[in-house]
């Protein structure tokens, strides 16, 4: 493997990462090319929300190849362009050989979801306190445990944890809510999405977890639910508000989250007509959002 390191300006970012994905680079990365100096600047966003530029004033481009000849090859073709006039090559560098599975896998840990609730990868064993462990590996579907908004759906569901006679999870993402409802007792459960790949990973994950979860596109659901789960974003969520409390049975709790805290009022106003939100959880910028038809 040979590494091709590029410098160029934050203008240039986008048009050269673009380049090097086009000539199938194996993959391809952006740096600050001032880190560790007294030029370095952060670029941070609020939760959810894109950084405030698009990259660093100079950034370090990096592109992995299958040899040098070919990192050689393509920084001849990039530097030939017209736009490439301020793109300089820094390095044309061998990558020392490494196990990638266990390094990606090294990266994902056990998430504790309650002390006696856990998420753990297929290669880890669950810690010796968990007495509810739901099995989750990271996948092309979002949610693996780790992003606030899933953990404190994950709580209430544990928390509340009920036989539930119906549960509706919408926008399913890799079925981590469904899931949990069911290991909570729950049954004729429903995850929908608008994603095939997320209706394909639930499926699977359910499977994974001894659980049953029917999983397919939104037009699934139907009728109504004792429980209504949505871990989206606050537009959505707030487009979303007459049919999922459509869904929702009288006395029906909803919980919602993908909400940033300066978004309650917004998420309360869209839904006052059906039920009244309240935040029942924080962490991290991010709340939880519950009402009660």
């Amino acid at each position: 493997m040979h590494e091709l390191l590029l410098i160029c300006s934050e203008d240039d970012v986008e048009i050269v990462s673009d380049a090097l994905m086009e000539v199938e680079a194996l993959a391809v990365s952006v740096e600050d090319a001032d880190a560790d100096t007294d030029a370095e600047k952060a670029l941070f966003g609020e939760p959810g929300m894109p950084a405030p530029k698009s990259g660093w004033q100079r950034s370090v481009v990096r592109a992995l190849f299958p040899t040098e000849a070919e990192a050689t090859e393509t920084a001849t073709l990039i530097l030939a362009q017209d736009w490439a006039a301020d793109v300089h090559v820094q390095a044309i560098q061998a990558v020392e050989e490494q196990d990638w599975v266990r390094l990606t896998q090294s990266q994902f840990k056990p998430v504790e979801i309650t002390p006696e609730f856990w998420i753990v990868p297929s290669w880890h064993e669950a810690p010796a306190q968990a007495k509810q462990v739901m099995q989750l590996d990271p996948g092309l579907a979002f949610g693996t445990g780790t992003h606030p908004t899933t953990r404190m759906c994950l709580r209430w569901i544990a928390r509340n944890a009920e036989a539930w006679p119906r549960v509706l999870d919408y926008g399913c993402g890799s079925g981590i809510l469904a899931i949990g409802a069911a290991l909570f007792g729950a049954t004729n459960i429903d995850a929908v999405d608008i994603d095939p790949a997320a209706v394909t990973a639930t499926l699977a994950n359910a499977e994974a977890n001894k659980v049953s979860v029917h999983a397919a596109l939104p037009d699934a659901a139907n009728g109504e639910y004792p429980l209504v789960l949505a871990n989206i974003l606050a537009t959505p969520l707030r487009l979303l508000a007459p049919l999922l409390c459509s869904h929702l049975t009288p006395g029906g709790h909803l919980v919602l989250a993908g909400i940033l805290e300066r978004q309650a009022d917004e998420l309360k106003e869209a839904y006052a007509p059906w039920v009244q939100l309240e935040v029942s959880d924080s962490e991290d910028g991010w709340i939880l959002m519950t009402a009660r038809r």
